[in-house]
């Protein structure tokens, strides 16, 4: 086992442990995106030929999962921070650990984390009606995966950088909007006026969200579908370049 290996397995076991001795931030986190497909997703059923598919939940749901891997990564942040002040950070920084392992090994838990609440998503997602194919679901989970990976480690860099609840959370909450309003997650941008489209159409995340529901309606072939996975990756690779340079750097 190479060193980057054994220290990342060190870092995530420690993470993980943590997560499951108190679950309860994992099922509120969950409990949100439930609660919009229970009491919101009815309200689309009388407008899915509008929308353009004879199941809102096949629209819905995937925009759904984006919403969990976007913001169930992006808060993640706060939890280093809490780390920060209590010294876990700087314990770690004078052990011979790769600063590459410090971040992978906190992301592969969160991506694990994405992985279980997504999937738990679309079981309950079944019985309100959801009919997707299984194939499109899974490559939606990998895209998932990728996606909050990226914002993991934006979200742990951003931490890093503020050491502030009191700044980090003003951030996100400035983020945080404009991406549910934009990127087509509750309703398709197909809906809103021209001038709102046109500015969606700028962020990579509406073309996520169209690409994730492409594989929700078995259409793997389509140009859609796959530059939303091409620019969920490109994201991926930017969101972790950012992080481990500010890893580094914390450590220099």
């Amino acid at each position: 086992m190479s060193v980057l290996a054994r220290d990342t397995y060190t870092v995530f076991a420690r993470a993980m442990r943590m997560s499951l001795r108190n679950p309860a931030w994992l099922v509120i986190s969950l409990m949100q995106p439930i609660l919009y497909i229970v009491l919101f997703g009815p309200l689309l059923e009388p407008l899915s030929g509008q929308l353009g598919s004879g199941n809102a939940y096949q629209l819905f749901v995937p925009g759904i999962l984006v919403q969990l891997g976007i913001f169930g990564a992006l808060f993640v942040g706060f939890g280093l921070i809490a780390e920060y002040r209590a010294g876990v950070i700087e314990s770690q920084r004078v052990t011979p650990a790769s600063r590459t392992a410090l971040l992978l090994g906190r992301v592969l838990r969160d991506v694990v984390v994405l992985l279980v609440q997504g999937t738990l998503l679309v079981l309950v997602s079944i019985p309100l009606g959801l009919r997707a194919p299984v194939l499109g679901v899974l490559l939606t989970l990998v895209v998932i995966a990728v996606l909050g990976a990226a914002f993991a480690s934006i979200s742990y860099a951003l931490a890093l950088t503020l050491k502030s609840e009191d700044a980090f959370a003003p951030l996100l909450n400035a983020f945080v909007l404009p991406i549910l309003l934009l990127s087509g997650i509750l309703l398709p941008m197909t809906l809103a006026p021209g001038w709102l489209q046109a500015v969606s159409d700028v962020n990579p995340l509406k073309h996520v969200v169209s690409g994730t529901r492409a594989f929700f309606d078995g259409d793997y072939g389509s140009a859609t579908a796959w530059w939303g996975a091409a620019l969920t990756v490109a994201l991926g690779v930017l969101g972790w370049a950012f992080g481990v340079r500010r890893f580094r750097a914390e450590s220099s």
